[in-house]
């Protein structure tokens, strides 16, 4: 897909101008004020560069691009402007971390290089981050699939508590929702530490002692202190810390990587849909679970409880059937545990099958250790 242009101007003819300037060598949009410049970035973005005009009615040029940075961030901006807005164009190119400011009238040869070298820094930043994404998923995949090995009932929790999380993130339409899934995912990496008993008392909620509830407790900061020292996690880990907080601080530390309020907010999804899993082990339906949520306005509020109201359930298109453990395929969930013939838990109920899963069965098969079938959802 094309890299596209917006142009940013209160004058019409001006941006019809720059279309006919621009046409050969970039797809370009305009927008007449700033506010229409959002509009357009929401409903036909993303853009590579946005170029504004500074002196504008409602909105100047370095309020606009202010509010791009939020929305937009990865979006190159620019800022044009005549000789007498010149102090106004340092101070926006200072604090709004603006690529480049361009005097007018600016003459083709100029305007074309800027955008060009404009374009440049968008695909290297773009680039730089899906690298970066796609590295930290992977680092991520495997920390979850060591996290399988060591608690299968950790692991099947943290896989419902994603999908729920999933879910949330899309409903809310929150930006680098991979951040919050990965929060999610690695909820339970500290139950590594636990004894196993702990850990199924507590998703149990029987026989538990306060000391032991504290205990089990400890696991979000034990997932902090793991997660903490590698970089572009630290917003992840400080979302774990939080699952079990009975309110969230209103104020997070500052990392580069994720904005404060995003981080406040995140927090606020994980132990929702840590909430909503506890009343799910305990054998309330959803519809309930809900309704008790409600109840805990203070914690939640309403908006982020309902929410939850029209997540699809477990396994859309799938059924229930039989399936030899040597026959289950990547994608399938297990509708109950599988465990050793001395009782000892190998996989989770509710945890899907990957293939790191099946080499772990198909080790336990060969030792005639585990069931030969199992219940599980497959595809109908």
């Amino acid at each position: 897909m094309t890299d596209k242009i917006l142009f940013v101007d209160d004058e019409p003819a001006v941006l019809d101008g720059y279309k006919r300037m621009l046409r050969r060598e970039f797809e370009v949009d305009t927008a007449v004020c700033g506010q229409q410049g959002l509009a357009e970035i929401s409903n036909h973005g993303p853009y590579a560069v946005v170029i504004s005009d500074m002196r504008m009615p409602e909105m100047n040029g370095a309020q606009f691009l202010s509010q791009v940075r939020q929305t937009a961030p990865d979006t190159v901006r620019m800022l044009l402007t005549g000789y007498s807005d010149m102090d106004a164009a340092m101070s926006a190119v200072n604090e709004g971390n603006i690529f480049r400011f361009l005097t007018k009238p600016c003459e083709k040869d100029l305007l074309g290089k800027a955008i060009t070298a404009g374009l440049m820094q968008y695909r290297l930043v773009t680039a730089e981050k899906d690298l970066l994404e796609n590295t930290l998923m992977g680092s991520i995949k495997v920390l979850t699939d060591v996290l399988s090995a060591v608690s299968p009932e950790a692991f099947g929790r943290s896989m419902r508590i994603t999908r729920c999380m999933r879910h949330l993130v899309a409903k809310f339409g929150l930006s680098s929702p991979w951040r919050f899934e990965a929060a999610a995912m690695l909820s339970q990496l500290g139950c590594v530490t636990l004894d196993p008993d702990i850990i199924r008392q507590a998703y149990l909620r029987t026989d538990q002692t306060p000391g032991e509830r504290a205990r089990f407790e400890e696991h979000a900061k034990i997932a902090r202190d793991l997660l903490i020292s590698i970089p572009r996690l630290e917003p992840i880990a400080w979302m774990i810390s939080q699952q079990f907080s009975h309110e969230t601080p209103k104020d997070a530390p500052e990392v580069p990587a994720l904005p404060t309020d995003a981080m406040v907010f995140g927090a606020k999804l994980l132990r929702l849909a840590v909430a909503f899993d506890d009343l799910k082990m305990q054998g309330v339906s959803e519809e309930s679970a809900i309704s008790r949520l409600r109840h805990r306005s203070n914690e939640f509020g309403e908006e982020l409880v309902s929410a939850l109201e029209d997540m699809k359930p477990d396994g859309g298109k799938m059924e229930p059937r039989k399936v030899s453990t040597t026959k289950l395929s990547a994608g399938m969930v297990l509708l109950q545990e599988i465990r050793t013939k001395t009782g000892m838990v190998v996989v989770a109920k509710g945890q899907e099958v990957t293939h790191a899963l099946l080499i772990k069965l198909a080790n336990f098969s060969r030792a005639g250790t585990i069931e030969k079938e199992i219940m599980a959802l497959v595809p109908a």
